[in-house]
């Protein structure tokens, strides 16, 4: 049974950045799938893919005042420190490992914050406190 609570300006705030986020990511999908070689070109179109639909998943639900959003947000903010630990270990030094430290601090740890925090919330709070 869907529960649907009442939202405030904040979730409404976190529902768009997740879902913009989300869509970001789609044409990104496009860039890796035309630019790195197929092996690696299908791991990282699949991670990044994974993140995509939980980003839209959370983010919506939190648009349509849906408090079934902490799943995705959960699924979410592992895959993104997953993602941003794994460009980190992998990059070579330089120019790459700079443009994956830039990444993992400006776009995927803070998302990954966000999204641990509001699936560590409970639903009935979260949206309560708004």
């Amino acid at each position: 049974m869907r529960r649907t609570v009442r939202t405030g300006a904040a979730r409404r705030r976190q529902g768009r950045i997740l879902t913009g986020a989300g869509l970001v990511l789609l044409p990104w999908l496009g860039y890796l799938a035309g630019t790195l070689p197929p092996a690696e070109a299908a791991a990282w179109v699949t991670l990044d893919a994974l993140e995509a639909v939980c980003l839209l998943t959370a983010g919506t639900r939190l648009l349509r005042a849906d408090a079934r959003y902490r799943a995705p947000a959960a699924a979410a903010a592992v895959l993104l420190l997953a993602d941003a630990c794994i460009d980190m270990a992998t990059a070579a030094p330089g120019t790459e490992l700079a443009t994956a430290t830039a990444m993992a601090v400006g776009a995927e740890l803070p998302l990954a914050g966000l999204c641990a925090l509001l699936a560590a919330r409970s639903a009935k709070a979260s949206f309560a406190a708004n």
